[in-house]
This record gives structure tokens, sequence and C-alpha cells, in this order.
């Protein structure tokens, strides 16, 4: 679906952390609105019709002085908010130096990022790879985790198990090993050594039963048996070199089962198969861990980030254990944009926000009251709203059609643009249908600033769906 581009006449909205005093969207923005439409490409006009016009802590301005609070992070990327002067000085610093792009030439602001990096990465992985994007960092897993089973199991290790409703990136390796099927039709010819396994959520239990059984060896037992009967035979595991799974998936916030993911690592060991988390949109701070994977309690090989790595340019890395890391030799994994000095600057001083203003503790702390406005929500409408889920701060609420489970993707879209009318900024709906609503503000924000998008996320969805239905 596609949002509504044209003015529309809504409610004056004035709240401390809301504004909207004019047309939505504003007609003075229409024309840079329309030159984008006249020129880029349909698949790109995705989100909602706002011009962003100046940015500051959680909250985004139009040009016509309308005021949104943030439930974005700019797609999960600004989690220390917007404008923030450590970050602005940082750039503006290495900008003066006029070292602003130096491909893999040194420089110094790569050598403080990776250094500081590696210090927040879990122990034994001690070896940085920046990247642009997620994109890429899940490529260059892909390369690694295949090149790696080879020298431990020959030509035939190089198998690679996924999930069901993954989303790794949008390069082609990266939709092989997304979960996503329309995605990726027009590969046609997709890697048989590629094995898309069922994603273990209690929410649509792929074992049939209800209620959160406890149920992690029957859930995990389901996947050695896809595993046997998709390669054949019991020696199965000598022809796959790694695991790749989202720390959470993105669609939906969907966390798989703890025990599940311990014998998932336990299983990987015990077979030579590498493990890696992709943390692009889960990393830095926003399910209240510093990594999303720590609330598993295992050890991965490789991790990927992007996204809130830098909290605003383009910047990814693999982290990864050293014996990985290191199989190619010089001049085998060049890159043009790899640590790129603005970046790294930005990058290093937007890691020393998260850290100086502990604001993983922060998004810890905010979950239970976002956990419950989102229950609010749900009680205010119970027959359109499921599931709903919550973690630190990044919360996701899916809409439904009155008394079922199919997803309600016109109420979706309706009640995005309603919020987005009303002040707070969303994203367009993700995961099934779609139509899950996504809720990520910067981990700067305060609770009341948070129970403030929350209400005015309450009101579009009963009014949508009073409207709808």
């Amino acid at each position: 679906m596609e949002f509504n581009w044209q003015p529309r006449e809504v409610p004056e909205v004035s709240t401390p952390y809301r504004r909207i005093k004019t047309k939505i969207p504003a007609p003075e923005t229409v024309s840079f609105l329309e030159r984008l439409r006249r020129i880029e490409p349909r698949a790109t006009l995705s989100q909602p019709p706002i011009l962003w016009h100046r940015a500051e802590g959680f909250s985004i301005y139009d040009r016509a002085g309308n005021k949104w609070v943030d439930f974005t992070s700019g797609v999960l990327v600004a989690n220390a908010g917007y404008k923030r002067e450590k970050m602005h000085e940082a750039m503006l610093s290495q900008l003066e130096t006029g070292v602003w792009h130096t491909f893999l030439f040194a420089n110094e602001p790569r050598a403080r990022f990776v250094e500081k990096l590696r210090e927040v990465a879990p122990p034994g992985l001690d070896v940085v790879f920046l990247l642009t994007t997620g994109s890429e960092s899940t490529e260059h897993a892909l390369k690694l985790m295949r090149t790696f089973g080879q020298t431990r199991g020959g030509k035939r290790k190089i198998g690679i198990v996924c999930f069901e409703g993954a989303f790794h990136g949008r390069t082609l390796g990266a939709q092989q090993i997304g979960g996503t099927p329309y995605l990726k039709e027009w590969i046609v010819n997709l890697d048989p050594d590629i094995h898309m396994a069922p994603f273990p959520d209690c929410h649509r239990c792929p074992v049939g039963k209800e209620g959160y059984a406890e149920c992690e060896d029957e859930c995990f037992g389901q996947l050695l048996s896809f595993l046997e009967e998709r390669l054949g035979g019991k020696d199965y595991q000598g022809r796959l070199a790694g695991v790749i799974t989202e720390s959470y998936q993105g669609g939906e916030a969907r966390f798989m089962p703890k025990g599940y993911v311990e014998r998932l690592a336990e299983w990987c060991r015990a077979n030579q198969i590498l493990l890696t988390f992709d943390e692009v949109q889960a990393g830095f701070g926003r399910t209240g861990k510093f990594f999303a994977f720590e609330h598993y309690g295992v050890e991965p090989d490789l991790i990927c980030c992007g996204k809130g790595i830098s909290g605003c340019l383009p910047l990814s890395a693999v982290i990864g254990r050293g014996e990985i890391m290191r199989q190619f030799p010089p001049g085998a994994l060049t890159n043009t944009h790899s640590g790129n000095p603005i970046s790294c600057a930005a990058a290093l001083a937007h890691l020393e926000l998260i850290l100086e203003e502990d604001l993983v503790s922060k998004a810890q702390a905010l979950e239970a009251v976002l956990r419950e406005e989102a229950e609010a929500i749900a009680r205010a409408c119970p027959d359109i709203v499921w599931p709903i889920r919550v973690r630190g701060l990044v919360g996701a609420i899916g809409l439904v059609e009155p008394n079922t489970k199919k997803p309600a993707v016109a109420l979706a879209f309706a009640a995005v643009q309603r919020a987005v009318e009303k002040g707070l900024m969303l994203f367009a709906p993700v995961g099934p249908g779609p139509a899950t609503i996504k809720i990520n503000p910067p981990l700067i924000i305060t609770e009341d600033a948070l129970r403030d998008g929350m209400a005015a996320l309450r009101e579009a969805i009963v009014e949508c769906r009073r409207e709808l239905y």
C-alpha cells in the first residue's frame, strides 16, 4: 500500500512533545516531495510524506514548524538522538582536517573507533572489519562462514542455515539468507546450499502448541529434523558451515526462546558450525543490552553491526574471532568507504554517548513503560491487536482483522498515517502483511515523551478501527 501524499486538513495538536498546526503534509513541503516522486523510483517512496527539515533530541520538525516525537530513530540509527553536540564537534573537527576519505589508508578516527568497538565486544571477538551498510556486513559474514567451513570440511562444508521471516539486507546474498520469499523472487536460481529453517515463534508455534509450553527441546528437534530431511542423511552437519540469525527478527521484534538458542549454540560448537548474530538493528543498547544476543547468554563466532553503530552516517562492521576474520591475505577485502574518517569520528562520539549516559540501562528501565502503554492499546482494541512484543526500547504492535489473526494491512497503514497527523513519527508498517507498527524511539527519550507518543498511537488505532470496521 501507499500513503496519501495530498495535504489534508487535520486537527491542531499541541503538547510538550507534539505540534501540528498546518495541513499534513505541510503545503510548503509538497514541492520537495513532488520532486522525489518525479525522479526517484516508486520503491523508495514508501514512508509517510513528511519532509524532515530539522531534528534535535527525539524531535523531528518540518519547514512549517510542525513537530513530531520520533518513534523511528531514523530506522533504528539515532540511538543517542539527533543533533548531539559531541557528535557534531567530532565530525566538524575531522572535516576541518580535510581528511574526508582515505580508502584503506590509515586514519586516526578509524583506529580509535575500532579499538573502542573491540572493547565493548564480547571476549574473544577481537577483530573488527568496517564496511558501509548492514547488507555488506551480512554478505561478508556469509563469505567468512563459507570460507572457514571449507578449511574444516572441504568444499562440501558450505551450507548456511537461516530462518523464515528474517531480514538481512537487500543485496544478492543478504536476500538469499533472508526469510521473505517475495523479496527474492527476482533471483530465480536460489542457492541450494542455503537452508531456510522454521523460526521458533511462540506466538505462532511451528509445532502447534499454545501457551509458551517450555518446549524448546521439541522446537529445536524440529530444526534438526528439517535439516536431516533437507540434506538427506545423518551426517548432514559436515555439509554446514554456519548459522545466521537476527538477534531478534526486525519485522515483529521476534526473539527466539532462550533455551532454543542455548541448544543451537551447543549444537554449532559440537559440529564446527559458525554461529552469527545479525545485530544490525538490534545492537548498541536498543533492547536493554548492549548487544541483543546477550539476552540468550551464548557466545557467537561473528556479529554483524550497522544502523545504530554510528548514530547517523553510513557505517557497518563485522566483529569476530581472529582465526575466522584473518583468513584472507592483504588486499583480498578492499572496500572503498571502509573506515571513512568522518563516519568513524561520528561513530566514536555516538558510542561514547551510549556508554557515558548509560543508555543501555535507560532502555532497560523504559521497557516497562513501553510494555504498559502497548498493553493499554491491546485492551482498548482487543479484537484487532495481536501480537504485541516489547524488549527494551523496541516494540511491535501487530494489527489484525477483527477477531482473526489475518494481518490488517489497510488498518495498519491508516493508523500510521493518522498517528503522523497527530505528531507521532512512525515508519511504514512492517512484518507479515505488512501490518506491524514498530516503536523505536531514540534511547534518550523521556518517560513523559514516550507516554505522550503512545497516547497518540492509541488514539490513531482506536479512530481508524472505528472508521474502517
